[in-house]
């Protein structure tokens, strides 16, 4: 509840992560900063001090003498992440198989267990958050300062879509996702055995199994529905 959350910036920061991630907060709508106030009881101040440095991690965008933005999600930004993720994901997975620390390593193990948990009893939300946490891990052990910025706001979309399609409709459905996690354990073996081709290769592997299923959030068909609500499917 909000009422829970402590007035600290670190849990003020991840509880509006989790709510534009989670699309509660939507993409493209006015953050009404007044009403965030007094539903989570801080100040506007410090509030504000938070939704400048999510404007740093691509979550909202800052505008001058109008309200921020939670960061929009159209079709001209959805080719755009069609265009950029292999290629940032491929190189993100090529630099973490050669940068990784052992801490980090672990971390992502973490990750992987809390994501596999997800995929047993958690909710679409949770099961899309789980996935971008272990995804944001390989882009801390990439560790370039150019390609994580890009990174971080792939990933930003990426679980956005993703809390639309977590929730498998079909046995290929959930096959996928059983398969999405047997290849973050293949993920996790690539860049501890500091192979950077084969954690490419898992790269595109993975990115072609969400690929199709991105394909039905983004169809023509699909753009003026609601954010988590299911495509309109055709026979044929």
């Amino acid at each position: 509840m909000l009422t829970d959350i402590k007035k600290s910036k670190t849990a003020l920061i991840e509880h509006l992560r989790r709510e534009i991630l989670s699309t509660r907060m939507a993409p493209g709508s006015d953050v009404d900063e007044a009403v965030l106030s007094v539903e989570l009881s801080v100040s506007r101040t410090p509030l504000r001090e938070v939704l400048r440095q999510l404007a740093g991690e691509g979550f909202v965008v800052m505008r001058e003498n109008r309200s921020a933005r939670v960061a929009d999600m159209s079709f001209a930004t959805i080719r755009d992440f069609f265009v950029a993720a292999p290629m940032i994901y491929g190189a993100v997975l090529r630099l973490a198989a050669e940068n990784a620390k052992a801490n980090q390593i672990e971390a992502l193990r973490a990750a992987q267990d809390r994501f596999r948990q997800s995929l047993r009893n958690g909710t679409a939300v949770d099961r899309a958050l789980t996935n971008n946490r272990f995804h944001e891990i390989t882009g801390e052990m990439a560790d370039n300062i150019y390609l994580l910025p890009s990174f971080q706001r792939l990933l930003i979309d990426h679980a956005r879509i993703g809390t639309t399609f977590y929730q498998p409709q079909s046995n290929g459905m959930a096959e996928n996702l059983d398969k999405a996690s047997r290849q973050h354990d293949e993920i996790i073996a690539a860049i501890e055995a500091r192979d950077p081709d084969r954690a490419g290769q898992l790269a595109d592997e993975h990115w072609s199994l969400s690929r199709g299923q991105i394909e039905l959030f983004v169809m023509p068909a699909s753009l003026d529905l609601p954010l988590g609500a299911r495509p309109r499917m055709t026979n044929g």
